[in-house]
């Protein structure tokens, strides 16, 4: 694991935080390569319902430039950077439980790579994204690409990616960006994953995991409707149930 990434958490709410101020939360090599066990750990964790990835005054400047020099000189080495970035940024993709990036100052290149990764961005007023592989010579990546236009569509992808500009959190709501732009954005994120983590789980897996189908071009198959008879059988539906009857907040 990195020293630069710590894991925590409260009830349910788990907190990965980027802690590495000195440069602006950039990820290096050993960064992107803890990810993945960070997520299994997550993903282990059964009193574990929802993940809020956060920085400081920064979210990420994005990449360590200073290592391109170095770990990522020349074409085997950018390709092997590469596949560290990439199983970084898919195990954030594929935690099974919900992810929140609560995002202040600069949200840029690997950044915004990792808070593409989540499922719900909720930015502070101060928030600036950016991805720019096109300041560096470097072509982003299909999955992360893909997650971009997902996020913002095919034409503000281009803008983005073409302009390798800064935009902020006004523009980034407008476009899709991001979910919301909060005045107090930790109040807001403890509020939002706190009434997530409240939901029940068969319901919020089940969504994810359909979502996430849908975004890849699936269609309803086996898999899904396996959801649909979890779900009837769970002891969540019945509690659900049971508390409407009874007129009462139910207790997952």
């Amino acid at each position: 694991m990195s020293e630069f990434l710590e894991l925590s958490a409260a009830g349910p709410v788990a907190t990965l935080t980027i802690n590495r101020p000195a440069k602006r939360n950039a990820m290096s090599y050993d960064m992107w390569s803890a990810l993945p066990g960070l997520m299994a750990e997550v993903d282990a964790d059964e009193s574990v319902r929802v993940l809020v990835i956060r920085g400081g005054d920064h979210f990420s400047a994005g990449a360590d430039i200073a290592e391109f020099s170095t770990l990522r000189r020349g074409a085997e080495g950018a390709a092997h950077y590469g596949e560290a970035v990439h199983a970084g940024e898919r195990a954030i993709v594929g935690l099974s439980k919900p992810t929140i990036a609560a995002i202040s100052g600069f949200c840029v290149g690997g950044g915004c790579e990792i808070a593409l990764a989540c499922d719900i961005r909720i930015a502070a007023a101060d928030a600036r994204f950016g991805i720019t592989p096109a300041k560096l010579g470097i072509v982003y990546s299909f999955t992360s690409t893909k997650q971009l236009v997902a996020a913002v569509g095919p034409a503000w992808a281009k803008q983005i990616l073409f302009s390798a500009d800064l935009i902020d959190a006004p523009t980034a709501l407008r476009i899709g960006l991001v979910n919301e732009v909060a005045d107090a954005l930790d109040t807001r994120v403890k509020e939002l994953s706190e009434q997530i983590a409240a939901r029940a789980r068969v319901s919020v897996r089940g969504a994810k995991s359909i979502i996430n189908s849908i975004a890849d071009g699936g269609h309803e198959d086996d898999a899904v409707r396996a959801l649909y008879a979890e779900a009837a059988s769970s002891a969540d539906y019945a509690e659900g149930v049971t508390a409407f009857l009874e007129k009462r907040p139910p207790r997952f």
